[in-house]
């Protein structure tokens, strides 16, 4: 019986270990999913800011809300991935991990801890009257996305960054 009661918590702290060391893998997967598609919206400011210099501002604006709503998907999977994982579907491309709703964002800013402080940034941002240059802004970057050869060595850095993550298995 004592040999049992070992086995059993023994393969109960290995589940454990195992389960501790998905949830860090996954969690790293997405981390690096955030930082490679913030450095995105980053490096295509920047190239619309040295094209429309005049754009700088709003594209402060735009990087600010891109950070907002990234942290606030980089929080709720951390949260989800211990508190709820099947709210999370790893099974999917690592962008389409996570589907939070408006009212979801909104439950999620009642909150005393740092998933309610990122969800009312964000929640905030969506709520906001756009930068009264939105729309000028939107219309450069349409612009950038319909020369492909002043945009493709980024979106090339950028697809290679989430080729890589996607290749980075966690089932192990």
């Amino acid at each position: 019986m004592k040999r049992y009661a070992v086995a059993t918590l023994t393969a109960l702290l290995s589940l454990n270990a195992f389960a501790a060391d998905n949830t860090d893998c996954y969690s790293n997967k997405y981390d690096a999913y955030v930082d490679a598609s913030l450095q995105w919206y980053q490096d295509l400011t920047n190239l619309t800011v040295e094209k429309y210099p005049e754009l700088a501002e709003v594209s402060d604006w735009f990087m600010q809300g891109r950070k907002n709503h990234f942290e606030l998907n980089r929080t709720a999977v951390h949260y989800y991935l211990m508190a709820e994982p099947q709210k999370i579907a790893t099974e999917q491309p690592v962008e389409s991990w996570l589907s939070l709703e408006q009212k979801e964002v909104k439950a999620m800013t009642e909150r005393d801890d740092r998933l309610g402080d990122v969800a009312r940034a964000t929640f905030e941002d969506r709520q906001a009257k756009p930068h009264a240059q939105n729309y000028e802004l939107r219309s450069a970057f349409a612009d950038l996305l319909s020369h492909p050869t002043e945009i493709q060595p980024l979106l090339n850095k950028y697809n290679q960054s989430i080729e890589q993550i996607q290749s980075k298995s966690c089932n192990n």
